[in-house]
């Protein structure tokens, strides 16, 4: 598995992400039309010269997509049963298109379920930087996660 498992977090670890990625204008155009989402900001590039950015802004939502999967080889790939929810999602800056993306994981704490033997949950704050180093996504989540198998 290349996830851990619940037993293998340790609360306090910062874990940084090999994988980066570049935002690119494809993946912002394809995302927001498939979500339906008609908002100009996102799509007209006339519009988004008049306002403060002067350009379009990438989805938040794929944003925030892009970093949870990022984070996904390192923490819960193969070992997770199922994400519980989001606590608390932030976007301090802007994403633009060409932006490069890195992404580190905060183990804030972890205790066993109540109710699920074999599974724990592990929260996670996932903080994600652009290529001049500004936070641009700070989120947080519960994941039900398998503990070792016996």
């Amino acid at each position: 598995m290349a996830g851990r498992w619940y037993e293998e977090f340790t609360e306090g670890e910062v874990i940084p992400h090999a994988i980066r990625r570049t935002v690119t204008e494809t993946d912002n155009v394809m995302f927001t039309t498939m979500t339906m989402n008609p908002a100009a900001v996102h799509l007209d590039h006339a519009y988004c010269e008049e306002t403060e950015f002067g350009q379009p802004l990438v989805n938040s939502l794929f944003t925030l997509g892009l970093v949870v999967g990022i984070s996904v080889h390192e923490t819960t790939l193969g070992t997770t049963v199922g994400n519980l929810g989001f606590t608390e999602v932030l976007f301090p800056k802007p994403v633009f298109h060409g932006d490069t993306i890195r992404v580190e994981t905060e183990v804030k704490g972890k205790r066993e379920s109540k109710s699920r033997p074999t599974q724990g949950i592990v929260t996670l704050t996932h903080r994600a930087y652009n290529q001049r180093d500004e936070l641009v996504c700070d989120c947080t989540r519960g994941a039900l996660m398998m503990k070792r198998p016996a």
